[in-house]
Parts: C-alpha cells; structure tokens; sequence
C-alpha cells in the first residue's frame, strides 16, 4: 500500500495536516509520501499510488485542490481519492462529483489508516456519524516535508526568525455563526497530550525552528492545559518564542494568565475581534461587545503582549459610514500597525454548512451556491458598498509590499471617497514598527 498525502495551502506554514497523518500511517506499515503544492511542483509519477488523500483545512485551500483532484483523475483513474479535514464534509456533494471516493472529517488520522487498509475493491463508507472519535495521538512525522527555511517566518524588528506550527488542542468549544470548526466539531474540543506537543516542538526546533505558532482555534478553550502547554514550553525550550488564537471574550476572563504568556515567551495574540459593531458581533454570535475588545487590548498592553485582531470587513450589516467607522477606530486604538492589510478588505464568506446561511438578514441576499469559488454568493443591499469593497479589494492586490501604514492610508481616504465625506485627517500618532512581530504570510481563510 502507498499513499499519497496532498496539501495545497496551510497559511504558509510546513503542513501540518500532512505531519499528523504521515506518522499514524508509517505507525501502520504504510508506505508515505507528502507533497506541499505551496512549496513543490506537481509530480505525475508520484499520484499514481493506492490511495490519495488531500487536506482541505480551509476555504482557499479547498479552492486550490479541485484542479488537482481533476488532474490526479485523469492521470490514474484507478486510484483511489480522498479529502479529510474541516472543509471536506462541508463540500461532501461537490467532492463526490469531481471523483473523490472517501470524505473525511473531524480527527481523521485513525480514519486514514484504516482506509489504506482497505482493499481498493472493497467500498469503505465514510463515517457519517456527528460522534468525534477520542483518538491516543502521536507526534507528528515531518520527514518528507520541505524545510522550515522554505516557510512563512516571523518579522521581530529587523531579525527574521524560522518558524514551527503545532496544535495542543482540536476543535472549539463555541459557536460562532461564522466559523467552519463549528459545523464540524458542535461545540466539542479536544487536547493533545503534553508530552505529544512537546515531541512535536523538539522535532522542529531540530530543525531550525525559532519561533512557534500553536494553531488551536482558541489556546484558551481548556485554560489548565494552556497552562500546562506553555510551562512545558518554558522549561524545555529555554529562548523559543510562540504566538496563540485567543478570543477576546477569554482574553477578558482569563486576563491574569495574559502575564504567564509573556513570561513564558509569547510574542503576540491573534484574536478575531471582526467588528467594531455590537449589533455585527451579535448577528455573528462571537461573545464580545466592542467594549470588551477595548478591555482585552489594554490587558494585552499591560502584560506587554502584543494583540493582533482580525476582521470581517464587509459584511450584510455594513454601511459606507460604519466602514469608515471601523477604519477610526482601528486607528484611534492605535491598531494600524498590528493590522495585516488584508484583514482591511475581507468579505463575510458563507460555504455550504456555514450556519449563517440561515440568517434572517443573510438568507435573502444569498444567491445559489456556486461551484468554481466554493460559496453562496451574496450582494449587499447597498450597491454602494459593494462598490467600495470591490475598491479596497484592489487597492490591496496592487499594494501588496507597501507598509502597513501607508496601505491603511491609502484605504483610508478611499473609503471616505465613497462615503462621500470631505477629506479626513487622521491625528494618531505612528507607533513604531520594529515593536509589533508578525508573520509575513497573513492570510486567514
């Protein structure tokens, strides 16, 4: 048995969803290979194998493995097919109808084994039950895998460091309308061993890795065993830096935890803060009010963290004048800096599952569901903002090196442009920007 492990996009980092599954299949007597599409080219000889199975943790990266689905179809038609991760049920029908023989979803490493263990004539059906499995994890299996040299690093000042990824929990115990974890896992979570982690991180601290992403959805879902995580990560890798996805509601409750992260060697927090608009934040369900944002900032400045918000920019509820709102407030928070541009002109997403597609003020903007882009298309009741989405969007395409400062600018008068208000001069003074570390591959969706 030979199989296949395909990843087209993990937000610049050395796949992860290849690592996991890699190690519980050569812990079966699998023969693996993995191939990173963001970092390696195609190789026709290497997909004709038993089995091949693609990762679809997210939207962009599901967009980017159907030409390659149709590629590996046409290329061995006996092999056989499959796609696992979040948003591989989500796309069940249309997975089905590009050839995909087995879907796979939540904690799908146990069932990738037994599926190569399966004759290729025997029909396995994929679980259907909405149960999460309890699965004994193991570290990670890199080998294969490109370098981290090859990968997004961190920006600290004028040094650039390597950077590692790894997850010390699964799923989310929340429910936010927008989020695809939450039609996958229901309000469920799972935590990774301590001991498991800390393999995980020795393994790429081997391999050069100075810095560390844990990518749990929220690193504050079960406080106790963040804790336990990051004081491992103290006491074991002395001078390793990490950063987390925390939300801003857990930020405010556990705020006295926010100065054992930076002791331990936390560089900065991303938290979806989305809106600076409660009647948004409520429609979305996200269990914060702006004020609390304001809370979790000036907690994060108080135990020198540095927060990184993301955003939902353009969505049914927004306005021309709420827009601009939002760009005053980014910058009277002093934000702009910590603020990857993108997040300036991101649009509301709604894929099949997403639980917003039920929405009163949603459902009658939608149009059908469109196979090529992955999403329910929707068109905002002011053609005017629109409009200035479609701009802001472009704007970002052309200015992709600039500074985060002068895109904001730009964004910033653009926006006031199609509000139709008279040109407004923004009076917060730059912070500098050698203090705020960011990843230099910010994509979130």
């Amino acid at each position: 048995m030979r199989v296949v492990l395909i990843s087209t996009y993990e937000l610049g980092r050395q796949p992860f969803g290849l690592a996991s599954p890699a190690a519980w299949l050569r812990n079966a007597g699998v023969e693996v290979a993995c191939v990173d599409l963001s970092r390696q080219p195609f190789d026709a000889d290497l997909v004709r194998a038993d089995l091949v199975a693609f990762h679809l943790p997210m939207h962009t990266a599901t967009r980017l493995a159907l030409p390659v689905i149709d590629r590996v179809r046409r290329l061995s038609p006996r092999t056989r097919i499959c796609c696992y991760g979040l948003y591989a049920p989500l796309n069940r029908a249309l997975l089905r109808s590009r050839g995909v023989e087995h879907v796979l979803g939540a904690e799908y490493e146990q069932d990738l084994v037994e599926l190569a263990a399966t004759p290729a004539v025997v029909r396995r059906p994929d679980p259907v039950s909405s149960a999460i499995p309890r699965l004994s994890f193991v570290s990670p299996d890199r080998s294969g895998l490109p370098p981290l040299s090859q990968y997004a690093t961190l920006q600290l000042g004028r040094q650039r460091l390597l950077v590692g990824y790894t997850e010390a929990s699964r799923g989310c115990k929340h429910f936010c309308r927008h989020c695809p974890v939450v039609p996958i896992y229901n309000g469920r979570f799972r935590v990774v061993p301590v001991d498991v982690v800390r393999d995980d991180i020795r393994s790429q601290v081997d391999g050069g890795a100075q810095h560390l992403t844990f990518g749990d959805p929220d690193f504050f879902n079960g406080i106790g065993h963040a804790t336990r995580v990051i004081e491992m990560v103290s006491r074991e890798f002395p001078g390793l830096t990490y950063d987390v996805t925390i939300k801003v509601e857990h930020l405010v409750r556990h705020d006295e935890q926010l100065s054992t992260l930076r002791e331990t060697g936390c560089l900065f927090v991303t938290s979806a803060a989305e809106s600076f608009d409660d009647d948004v934040l409520s429609a979305l369900r996200k269990g914060h009010t702006c004020a609390d944002l304001d809370t979790a900032l000036a907690a994060c400045r108080a135990a020198r963290l540095t927060l990184t918000p993301t955003f939902v920019a353009f969505t049914p509820w927004t306005t021309l004048d709420g827009y601009c709102h939002f760009l005053t407030e980014i910058d009277r928070l002093g934000l702009v800096d910590q603020v990857a541009p993108i997040q300036l002109g991101l649009r509301l997403l709604v894929p099949e599952g997403s639980l917003l597609a039920d929405h009163p003020d949603v459902r009658p903007l939608l149009e059908p569901f469109d196979p090529a882009t992955l999403v329910y298309p929707w068109r905002h009741r002011d053609p005017q903002v629109d409009r200035c989405g479609a701009q802001v969007a472009a704007l970002l395409g052309r200015r992709i090196n600039a500074s985060r400062r002068a895109v904001f600018d730009e964004v910033w008068a653009l926006a006031h442009e199609c509000a139709g208000h008279s040109p407004v001069t923004r009076t917060t003074q730059p912070r500098r920007r050698a203090a705020v570390p960011y990843l230099n591959e910010p994509w979130y969706c």
